[in-house]
């Protein structure tokens, strides 16, 4: 299932679905998000949406899914209990309990990467 979701504080769409990700599977405002992995990707001298400082950062701070050969929609189905970041070719998304929350519907996506945040 995917629902509608932009939590750009101005109501804009950025490229900013790093920190609309986050912001979702952690429950934090974009204003804090934001401020957060700026701080950390100007600390490490890289920009925040960098896709090594984004898989590095997430594997730092959540237990990464093994291996993923299936599409976003397909991951968030195999986890509905769990808040997931997932990553695919230029985009990261949220998936809440088997439902993604993005400002595009991405669940026909090749997942690359995925961690579990709660």
């Amino acid at each position: 299932m995917y629902r509608f979701y932009n939590a750009n504080a101005r109501g804009l769409f950025e490229n900013d679905c790093t920190v609309r990700s986050i912001s979702m599977a952690t429950g934090k405002s974009w204003d804090d998000v934001y401020e957060h992995l700026s701080d950390i990707a100007q600390f490490e001298g890289t920009m925040m949406d960098d896709r090594n400082f984004i898989n590095r950062y997430l594997s730092t701070k959540y237990e990464e899914v093994p291996y993923l050969s299936e599409t976003v929609g397909e991951v968030a189905e195999d986890y509905p209990d769990n808040i997931l970041l997932i990553t695919m070719n230029g985009h990261i998304t949220c998936s809440k309990y088997g439902v993604i929350y993005d400002s595009f519907d991405p669940r026909d996506k090749i997942a690359e990467n995925a961690w579990i945040v709660k």
